[in-house]
């Protein structure tokens, strides 16, 4: 018998199945700001994609990852995994209810700015598209080394969550896959 190699396979309708939902990430006892992100997944027309899995992956309000590997001399929070999975609705539209992460060590203690890494899986997405929400009201997201790589303030916007008027803690941003306003995604 000869082996052969095959091509990927989509992401299909087997995966909602296998996998629970955890949009909010935080609980009220869990230190730092409660915070929500609303947005939409949108395709290169503006439609709506209304068949996405958005999963989250955090650090806590410190900045420290719980995750063997973040050996960062900070603590981490008991309850708090900064992992999250959401699906959108059916009109594309999803939230996510967590805290503001706090800075994450890079080269220099803090030099990167409050951030969430976002992996996007949807029907025909042969791999899973890694991107970064940035909070457009954080003074320090301006100085952030991994935003700073990507040409174009333009291109920049596209990892701003935007602050809602009015309601504290509240955020919105959307994921364009494709088009003028396409969100940066990163190599993974």
């Amino acid at each position: 018998m000869k082996k052969i190699l095959t091509s990927s396979q989509t992401v299909g309708p087997f995966f909602h199945f296998g996998l629970k939902p955890i949009a909010v990430l935080s609980s009220e006892d869990i230190p730092g700001e409660k915070i929500t992100i609303t947005g939409a997944v949108l395709d290169g027309t503006g439609a709506r994609v209304n068949d996405a899995m958005i999963e989250i992956w955090q650090a806590n309000s410190r900045g420290k990852y719980d995750h063997p590997e973040d050996q960062q001399d900070r603590q981490t929070t008991p309850g708090f995994t900064g992992f999250g999975r959401v699906f959108v609705n059916g009109d594309g539209g999803f939230e996510i209810k967590t805290i503001k992460p706090g800075p994450v060590d890079w080269l220099e203690p803090g030099q990167q700015a409050p951030h969430i890494n976002i992996s996007l899986f949807a029907r025909g997405v042969l791999r899973r598209m890694a991107t970064r929400i940035y909070f457009a009201d954080d003074p320090a997201t301006g100085g952030d080394p991994v935003l700073n790589l990507i040409d174009g303030p333009g291109r920049r916007n596209t990892l701003l969550a935007q602050p809602v008027d009015g309601r504290p803690g509240a955020y919105t941003w959307n994921i364009v896959l494709k088009g003028e306003q396409e969100t940066v995604f990163f190599e993974v």
